[in-house]
Parts: structure tokens; C-alpha cells; sequence
């Protein structure tokens, strides 16, 4: 006889792609536990700009977080910048907190059950899998981008250290500032080696996100912005600078037997584009949508990810070349083609 199962789903991860998980199997029926360390608000090193796309998923899980309406995206280098104004409905900078305290409320909402373990096993058994004491019919790992979930079950690709195909590992930090928003945009700032993205949360309140090479000191990349260093003269910080990477991750497949990998735990390219979070939430309802069929949900995430992978891949690959410098004038001088890869990303 097998032994009884405690949930139809088990996710390991709680933040917001774990949480949406979450959202998605109640709103299926299915009885759900979700595994995460972390008690409280869960942070990291992010952008925080919310893509249209990102705020009407998030709206079809009756989740929305309050923030600052984000009006497009504008990329900028010295005196020079490109503008894009979205065409349809406004985006939303929501720092990372705000966000996860709205889903976690949904999901506490829908009867969902938590507990607070950090995952270091694996089982898979006939009907199902174990983790944490939990025995579940399926198991979506959400736990991020250096997947615990990915390791045991034998998904992960292992990075090339060195030689000519060896990529640039890149790193971001973030971190906000009490000052007045001055903008209704996502600002990119390029610098000669490092982006500076700038998201307003609130009225008040800026993020200031640095993508960049490995070892970069944030206050010493910082100053390499003139503009910003002006606008953020004498403002203070709110809170301490935070850290992530590398960032590009790459998987085997996104399932193992019982296990489905969802959000940056089953590959991530780059912060570049700012659409993680959009594209783990697609992720998310087609894990849920195709429990049982692992095939599909390997062709739903394919679908789902093919344009932030193409665009953002050659985005690197352009921002890590010697051509880096060219980024900003190629988009003020082709505002069209801008126009339409920024609305592709958004959507």
C-alpha cells in the first residue's frame, strides 16, 4: 500500500514565482504546501519594474500591489537617450517587499500551507515525491537561481569556467534611496562597463539597480553616472545594498519524474530586459496548467520563454562587446525598431 500524500503539489521557494505557484494550484483545486527557510518579507537584488505583462498576470491572480506607475522604459547614456512610451497600459515599480507581502496575502487567502524548512533532499517514490517531510503528487521547485531542487535532481548544467565560449558572469546589486521620484520611466543608464537601472517605487522612493561584471563596488559604480550622482545628491539610503549572480543559469531540461522546475530555477539569461518576473509567472500557470504532462509543460515553457531568451541573449552579447558603445544611439536613431522590441518585452 502507498503511503498517504499530504498535498497535490509541493513548491519549494517562496518568493514571488513559488507564491504564484502557489496561487495557481488553489485556483486549480489542488491542495498545496509551500517549503521555504525565510519567514517575513522575502527581498532581493532586483529591478522592481513591473512590465504591463507582468501587472495583468499578476491581476489574474487577484493580486495588486501598490507602487509607482512606470510609463516606459528610456535608455540613456550621457547627454544622449532613447524614450519609449508603452502603448497600451502603464507598468508599475513595486519594490520587492510590497510584492511579496500582496501574493503571500493570496495565497494565505486560498488556504494555502507553509513550512518554514530548508530543502536538502529529494526523494521521488512511485506516486509522487518527498521533501521536507512533505509527500506530494508533483513538486515545483521555485527556489531561485542557484536551485538547491536543480542540484539533487541532476538538472543543472555546470557553467564553462574558461576558454573562448566561456560567457561574461555577471552580477547585480540594488539598492534604494529616499528621495522624490523624478521620473515616470525606467531609466537604463550604460556605463562603460556596468547598467544602471533606476525604478521609483513610490513617490519617495528609488531603486537603483547596477548590472555589471563580477567584483563591482556599488558606490564606486555609482559615481561613474553623472546624472545620477546629481539626482541623488544628499538623498539617503533605505536599506543596505543587496547582491545576486551570477545570473545566467542553464538546465538540462525542466523536468525530473515528479519534479518541475518554474521561474529562475529553470534557466535564467540576464536582468538585462527586466522581464524575469513576467516570464516566471508564464512559467508558473503552464507548470500548473500541464501538472501531468511533463511534455507539454516542457513545450509551454519553450513557447513562453523563446522571446526573453533571443533578446535578451543577443542583448548581452551586443552590451558585452565592443560595440556596447553604440547601444544608445542604434535606439534614438531606430525608434521604431526600439519601440517594438521594448512593447515585445512588455507584453
Amino acid at each position: 500500500m502507498s503511503t498517504p500524500l499530504d498535498a497535490d503539489v509541493v513548491v519549494v521557494g517562496g518568493g514571488p514565482v513559488g507564491l504564484a505557484c502557489t496561487i495557481e494550484s488553489r485556483l486549480a483545486g489542488l491542495d498545496v504546501v509551500v517549503v521555504e527557510p525565510r519567514t517575513g518579507s522575502v527581498d532581493k537584488a532586483c529591478g522592481e519594474g513591473l512590465m504591463p505583462g507582468a501587472l495583468a498576470a499578476l491581476g489574474r491572480l487577484g493580486v495588486d500591489p501598490p507602487g509607482h506607475a512606470l510609463a516606459g522604459i528610456s535608455y540613456r547614456r550621457g547627454a544622449h537617450h532613447a524614450d519609449h512610451r508603452f502603448r497600451g497600459t502603464p507598468g508599475r515599480g513595486v519594490r520587492r517587499t510590497t510584492l511579496h507581502d500582496a501574493l503571500r496575502e493570496r495565497a494565505d487567502e486560498l488556504g494555502a500551507r507553509r513550512v518554514t524548512a530548508r530543502v536538502d533532499h529529494v526523494e521521488q517514490t512511485a506516486d509522487g515525491v518527498e521533501v521536507a517531510g512533505v509527500r506530494a503528487r508533483r513538486l515545483l521547485a521555485c527556489d531561485g537561481l542557484h536551485s538547491t531542487v536543480r542540484r539533487l535532481t541532476g538538472l543543472e548544467v555546470e557553467p564553462r569556467r574558461s576558454g573562448a565560449r566561456a560567457p561574461v558572469r555577471r552580477f547585480g546589486l540594488r539598492r534604494h534611496f529616499h528621495v522624490a521620484a523624478w521620473t515616470d520611466l525606467v531609466e537604463v543608464h550604460w556605463g562603460r562597463a556596468v547598467e544602471a537601472y533606476v525604478t521609483p517605487v513610490s513617490d519617495d522612493l528609488v531603486g537603483v539597480a547596477l548590472l555589471g561584471p563580477a567584483g563591482v563596488d556599488f558606490a564606486t559604480a555609482l559615481a561613474t553616472f553623472p546624472e545620477l550622482v546629481e539626482r541623488l545628491a544628499g538623498a539617503e539610503p533605505a536599506g543596505p545594498v543587496r547582491g545576486a549572480g551570477p545570473l545566467r543559469q542553464r538546465t538540462l531540461r525542466r523536468t525530473s519524474g515528479a519534479v518541475r522546475l518554474v521561474g529562475d530555477a529553470s534557466g535564467y539569461v540576464d536582468a538585462l530586459t527586466g522581464e524575469g518576473l513576467r516570464v516566471g509567472l508564464a512559467q508558473a500557470a503552464a507548470a500548473v496548467r500541464h501538472l501531468d504532462d511533463p511534455a507539454a509543460y516542457e513545450r509551454s515553457w519553450a513557447q513562453a520563454t523563446r522571446g526573453y531568451r533571443v533578446l535578451t541573449t543577443g542583448l548581452v552579447a551586443w552590451a558585452t562587446s565592443p560595440a556596447r558603445g553604440a547601444i544608445v544611439p542604434v535606439a534614438r536613431s531606430s525608434p521604431r525598431l526600439y519601440g517594438s522590441i521594448v512593447e515585445a518585452l512588455a507584453r
